[in-house]
This record gives structure tokens, C-alpha cells and sequence, in this order.
């Protein structure tokens, strides 16, 4: 296991160097500049030019490159050129916002979308099936932004039900310790500081986790159909295993694998695909700030934001394969 777990993080040297250059490509293909979207349209070329020597834009590319690998070797991520604070510190202050929001999207993906995978498969052909189904298709269908925006009206603006933006009600005196309000009003005992911030979380959650849920639905429900006619659970039948056993043990277990492929796959999606849903909600998470640093050509940001998603999301699915040995013993046994 150990020496499985070495040769993925091995593998992900090559993936992040080859991440590294298009990233930087691209970044340096944006319409504009960081000088000019710093310093506005009306900026002399005189200033311009300070700015570009001041941050090495006016280097050849390839020297930029090697420049800024090095000091990502070192730890250095740079600074951004909007708030003149480092990158990493940047990443840090609004990472816990993004996983406490993936993270509930998640639970309520699961939550929602297994149990209505599986109720699905075991009614197959009827018009309860048949209904996952829609529901699915019409989860996937709706553009996370303008399903954002109508729970935000329905929900915030008209019924006046939940909170419409940010993370906690800002006349709630609530200590922070980790970054995770939910977390921290629990552990204080604030109880109304965790009850608020988990009340802020629902409909950017509702929203991130739609997409999710209506793809868990549908893979649950074709795994379970198809395990549940394999041979092997024909036999547990015939040779009397209880109804019980069958569903945990034979159907369940076994259909999980190609479940948990997905969850894990959705999880790096939630985390880089909060961007829409964090910008509708003004959350204050990585993927409202990379959406200010794209209008604002912060290049250190956007560089050094994307890599850490993408570690993020390979970390993730070296987890998901983990997974699968403790699951399938066959995997184990591989």
C-alpha cells in the first residue's frame, strides 16, 4: 500500500510540471495585463512600464517561467499584485470557507443522491423510478449560477428564510480559531455563531450540490442494477441468505466502487468549480477571490491558486483509490 501511494506521488511531479507550464501560457494569454488592470485604462505608458520592471512582465517569458519555478521550489508563491499580500497567506485565509462549503455540498449530495440511487434500482420500471430519473436529468441540466440566483431570490429575497451572502451574520461576535465557523462555534461553545454560519452555508450548498447529487443519483442506480442481477447475488438467494444480507453485504458493498470513483471526482470538482456559486453568494472563498483575480490580471494569484487546487484534487483521488482496498479485497490483494 505504502509503495502504491510513493509511485502516485511520484506521477505527480511530471502532472504538475506539465499543469505548470500551460498555466503559465495561459495566464500570460489574458486580453491585457496586470499593469494595466492595476494601474486602470487612462495609465501613462510611462507607469506602465514601472510596473512591468517592477514584477518582471517585461522579462522574456522563458526566464519568467524558470524565475517563478524556483521560487515556487522554495515555497515562494509571490505576492499578490492586488492586496500586496503572499499568495499562500491569501489561499490559507479563504481556504477553510471553500472546504466548509464543498463539504456540506458533498454531505448533501450523498445524503440525498445514494439513498434516491438506490430507492430508484430497487422500483426499477416504475414511475418512482422513472422520477429519479427526471430529477436527475434536470439536476444535471440547470446551470449551477442560475439555480444559484433563483434559490437566492426565492429563498433570501422573497421568503426572507436564509441568509443571501457571506458566511456569518458580522454582528455575531464569534472567535475564530481554525477558519471553519462551524467548527469553531461548536468547539467554543457558540452555539449561535455554528448555528448562524451553518444557516449561511445552506443555499450556496443547495446550489454547489445539485450537479453532484443528480450524477451520484444516476451512477448509484445503474451500479445497483447491475450487481443486484450478477450471478453471485442469484446464488445468495438461492441458497437463502436473508434479504438483509443481500442488500448489505452482496448488492451495496459491491456497488460502491464505481460510487465512490464518483464522489471522488465530484469532490475535486467542488473545490475548483465553486467559483459561479461563491461569486452569486459573495462567499468569501478561493473561488470568489480567483474570479477577482481574473478581472484584475493578479497573475501570482491565479498561478498559485490553481496549482494548489490541482494538488488539492490529485491528494483526493489518491484518496479515492485508497479507498478502494478497504472496500474490495480484491483491490487489496492487487
Amino acid at each position: 500500500m505504502l509503495r502504491t501511494i510513493g509511485r502516485r506521488l511520484l506521477f505527480l511531479i511530471p502532472t504538475l510540471i506539465g499543469l505548470s507550464i500551460l498555466l503559465f501560457a495561459w495566464v500570460r494569454a489574458l486580453p491585457g495585463g496586470p499593469a494595466i488592470a492595476l494601474l486602470g485604462e487612462k495609465a501613462t505608458p510611462d507607469a506602465i512600464e514601472r510596473v512591468n520592471e517592477l514584477y518582471g512582465f517585461d522579462r522574456p517569458l522563458y526566464e519568467q517561467y524558470f524565475t517563478w519555478i524556483g521560487r515556487l521550489l522554495q515555497g515562494d508563491f509571490g505576492s499578490s499584485i492586488v492586496t500586496s499580500r503572499p499568495v499562500v497567506e491569501e489561499f490559507f485565509r479563504r481556504f477553510p470557507a471553500t472546504i466548509e462549503l464543498s463539504l456540506f455540498a458533498l454531505i448533501f449530495a450523498i445524503g440525498v443522491g445514494m439513498p434516491l440511487g438506490y430507492w430508484a434500482a430497487r422500483r426499477h420500471g416504475r414511475w418512482t423510478d422513472h422520477s429519479a430519473v427526471v430529477f436527475s436529468l434536470i439536476g444535471i441540466t440547470i446551470p449551477v449560477f442560475f439555480l444559484a440566483f433563483i434559490l437566492k431570490y426565492v429563498f433570501a429575497v422573497e421568503l426572507g428564510w436564509l441568509p443571501s451572502d457571506g458566511r456569518q451574520n458580522p454582528r455575531i461576535d464569534a472567535t475564530h480559531v481554525s477558519g471553519f465557523y462551524v467548527w469553531d462555534g461548536i468547539i467554543t461553545g457558540e452555539f449561535d455563531a455554528a448555528g448562524d454560519a451553518l444557516m449561511h452555508l445552506v443555499l450556496p450548498g443547495l446550489a454547489l450540490g445539485t450537479i453532484p447529487l443528480a450524477i451520484i443519483v444516476r451512477i448509484t442506480r445503474a451500479s445497483v442494477l447491475e450487481v443486484q442481477n450478477a450471478d453471485y447475488v442469484r446464488t445468495g438467494k438461492a441458497k437463502g441468505v436473508t434479504a438483509q444480507t443481500l442488500r448489505t453485504r452482496f448488492i451495496l458493498r459491491n456497488a460502491m466502487l464505481p460510487v465512490i470513483t464518483t464522489i471522488g471526482l465530484q469532490t475535486g470538482l467542488l473545490i475548483s468549480g465553486a467559483v459561479l456559486t461563491e461569486t452569486v453568494f459573495a462567499f468569501p472563498g478561493i473561488g470568489s477571490f480567483l474570479a477577482r483575480a481574473i478581472f484584475a490580471r493578479d497573475f501570482p494569484v491565479l498561478q498559485g491558486f490553481i496549482i494548489f487546487i490541482a494538488i488539492a484534487y490529485a491528494l483526493i483521488n489518491l484518496a479515492v483509490d485508497v479507498s478502494y482496498s478497504m472496500i474490495d479485497p480484491r483491490v487489496r490483494v492487487q
